[in-house]
């Protein structure tokens, strides 16, 4: 192997993973790209976390495929950090090592009750209804009318519209179809969509808002009294001008209207979830905004509930023998500089801000890091990994295994969703058979 050749190994295949992988192998230096994921699946969070009716925004993998597709760009999948291999053996084989583990551990709520039946994370709920593997033998307790979502974010309307649309809205998704069947299902009359601070705080875009008042059979409610004056809009960004327009267009909504509420509740946190086994309600405290830190006011209040889903961000998942702040759920990392040739991007670097966008220059600016950082060390890299993944007997997934996989998901689907998702990992790897993963080497 030349020693001009730098090889890195990136450790997570969704946005922040392919764009890292993007710049480093377009800087015009000699570089070998080993992508791995744990999963058979490439692409993280745009196939199971973007919600399954918003399929325009996962096209975004049609640039990853193009990336991936590159001969000096590898993906690597079904082999797991910790169980398969560790980072310190591919600090051993690649030049550098990259975390772009992404953030897939919700946050607690930190109250009491939150061990109750009927509690749930966002993690829990989007990764069943995205068939994530993980996930997909939950079973969610919808056997109820009653919905509290703590959280003003995506995240919180993405899985309010998903509880809340009919089957016929959710035609052209990905969504599971055990997901789907037992959604049609629930008795629902009610959705509360909690946030502790105000609607000029909340973190809702326009595009998201102006879909929950399109829904055929759920009303958006907001109470005035929790709107700002409209005086004041003129010094506010025009997002933010367009999420207020959107609320106080719910403001004058009507609950008659449609059979099932989607309540906003604004200036409101919760203190403890209520219930003997399962959660029945939730108590909750009204706050105010002082000098930009939230408070309460000591005014209480209950709301009964029989599922209470948490949507107030993610964490990464700690790795053995990698820095990591258990407060900010990331890895200690320094502008993306963990230690001597190892490296974090997008979540694991950042925690879990910004859009799929965001890993973009962010991905750009780790690469040029690495590039001006480190030498090439004339490691054994992908050919390493290949022996390691040879001895230890682990089927591990090419790109064009995932491509068997794609074609396979596509052929299964029924009227005019875009695919029928694998929901167990053994199903994905019988697909794909049993050839050993091949080496590639970089194009010259």
């Amino acid at each position: 192997m030349s020693t001009d050749l730098l090889q890195v190994a990136i450790i997570g295949s969704g946005p922040a993973g392919y764009y890292t992988a993007e710049a480093l192998a377009e800087s015009g230096h000699a570089v070998l790209v080993d992508v791995i994921d744990r999963l058979p699946t490439p692409f993280g969070l745009i196939r199971t976390g973007v919600a399954p009716d918003h399929q325009s925004i996962k096209n975004v993998t049609k640039r990853y495929d193009q990336t991936a597709s590159r001969d000096d760009v590898r993906f690597v999948g079904n082999l797991s950090i910790g169980r398969d291999v560790s980072v310190a053996e591919l600090l051993d084989l690649y030049d550098a090592v990259v975390l772009a583990t992404g953030a897939l551990q919700d946050r607690k709520l930190g109250i009491p009750g939150e061990d109750l039946a009927g509690v749930r994370g966002s993690a829990d709920i989007v990764g069943w209804y995205n068939t994530h593997p993980d996930y997909v033998a939950l079973t969610p307790e919808l056997n109820t009318s009653d919905v509290v979502i703590i959280g003003n974010g995506n995240v919180a309307i993405d899985v309010a519209r998903v509880l809340a649309k009919t089957e016929a809205e959710m035609e052209g998704s990905d969504i599971s179809p055990k997901a789907k069947d037992a959604i049609s299902r629930m008795p629902l009359r009610t959705i509360w969509i909690f946030g502790r601070r105000g609607p000029m705080d909340a973190s809702f875009t326009p595009k998201e808002l102006g879909e929950m008042g399109r829904l055929e059979r759920a009303v958006p409610l907001v109470d005035k009294a929790d709107l700002p004056p409209m005086d004041g809009d003129v010094d506010l960004e025009p997002k933010q001008r367009k999420v207020l327009a959107a609320l106080r267009g719910f403001g004058d909504h009507s609950a008659q209207e449609k059979p099932v509420q989607v309540h906003f509740g604004f200036y409101a946190r919760p203190v403890e979830i209520l219930g003997d086994d399962r959660v029945d309600g939730v108590l909750m405290e009204r706050t105010r905004v002082e000098n930009g830190a939230c408070i309460g006011t000591g005014e209480m209040f209950t709301v009964p509930c029989g599922l209470l889903i948490s949507c107030i961000g993610y964490r990464s998942s700690a790795i053995e023998g990698v820095p990591f702040d258990e407060r900010l759920g990331r890895f200690v990392n320094n502008d993306g500089f963990i230690s001597d040739r190892l490296y974090a991007v997008g979540w694991a670097r950042r925690g879990p801000t910004g859009t799929i966008g965001t890993n973009k220059p962010d991905g750009a600016e780790i690469a040029k890091r690495i590039l001006n950082d480190v030498k090439p060390m004339d490691k054994p890299g992908r050919k390493g990994l290949d022996a390691l993944i040879a001895k230890r007997q682990i089927r591990a997934v090419t790109f064009r295994d995932w491509q068997k996989i794609d074609a396979a998901e596509r052929q299964a689907a029924e009227g005019e969703n875009p695919r029928l998702k694998f929901a167990r990992l053994d199903d994905m790897l019988d697909v794909v058979g049993t050839e050993a993963i091949e080496t590639q080497q970089v194009k010259k």
